[in-house]
C-alpha cells in the first residue's frame, strides 16, 4: 500500500472533523460543567460517531449502490461537497454555522445533539467516509486502514476537548480563525482531487 495513503486519509479526516474549530464549540456546550461531566459528554458524543462513522464505511458503498449511485458519481459529488466545506472554513461561515447549530435550543446533555451529530459526524465526515473506504476497491485491509485512522483522529479530538481551555487561552480566537483558514485550503486542494477522480473513472480526465 502507498505509504502517501495513509497521509492523505489522515489529512482529510483530521481537517473535515476539524477537532480544533470543535474545541471551542465544545467549551461553549459544557459551559460549567465539572471536569468529570465534561469527560463524559466528551466520551459519548465520540464513540456515538465513531459508530455513526464506520457504520457508513463499512455500507456506504453498498447503499450507493443498492440506490444506483456509482462510486465515481459519489466522488464528484462528494468532493464538491468538500470544496463547499472548504469554502465555509475560509469565510468562517462553518463556525458560525456550528455555533448557530450549538445555540438553537438548550441541550442538557449536548453529547449526541449536536456534538455527535451533526457536528462531529455530519454529511461531510460523512461522505468523507464513503469517498476513502470506496478508493480500497473492497480491499479489506485498506478499509479498516481507514477506519483506524478516523479513530486516531476522533482520539485526538478527545485530546483537544480535554484540553480544551488551554488551547482556547493558548490560540485566542484570531489563532483558531487563522488554523481554520489553513485547513480549509488543505481541504479545498483534497476536494478537487477527489473531482478528479470522479472525472478519471468516467474518463473524462487523462490517467
Amino acid at each position: 500500500m502507498d505509504p502517501t495513503f495513509y497521509l492523505t486519509v489522515f489529512a482529510t479526516l483530521f481537517v473535515i472533523i476539524d477537532p480544533i474549530g470543535l474545541t471551542p464549540i465544545f467549551v461553549a456546550l459544557t459551559q460549567g460543567q465539572p471536569a468529570a461531566q465534561r469527560r463524559a459528554v466528551a466520551l459519548r458524543s465520540l464513540f456515538i460517531a465513531a459508530f455513526v462513522l464506520t457504520l457508513f464505511a463499512l455500507l456506504g458503498e453498498a447503499v450507493l449502490g443498492f440506490v444506483g449511485i456509482s462510486m465515481a458519481a459519489f466522488r464528484i459529488s462528494g468532493g464538491l461537497l468538500l470544496f463547499l466545506t472548504a469554502l465555509e472554513m475560509l469565510f468562517e461561515r462553518r463556525t458560525k454555522r456550528r455555533e448557530d447549530q450549538a445555540e438553537e435550543e438548550p441541550h442538557p446533555d449536548p453529547s449526541v445533539f449536536p456534538l455527535a451529530t451533526p457536528l462531529i459526524a455530519g454529511p461531510g465526515s460523512i461522505a468523507t467516509m464513503i469517498l476513502l473506504t470506496g478508493e480500497s476497491s473492497g480491499d479489506w485491509g485498506q478499509i479498516a486502514v481507514v477506519i483506524l485512522i478516523m479513530l486516531g483522529v476522533l482520539a485526538m479530538t478527545m485530546l483537544f476537548f480535554l484540553t480544551s481551555g488551554l488551547l482556547e487561552r493558548a490560540l485566542g480566537r484570531t489563532g483558531i480563525n487563522v488554523v481554520t483558514r489553513l485547513l480549509g485550503m488543505l481541504l479545498a486542494a483534497l476536494s478537487v482531487q477527489f473531482v478528479l477522480d470522479g472525472l478519471r473513472d468516467f474518463g473524462l480526465v487523462p490517467v
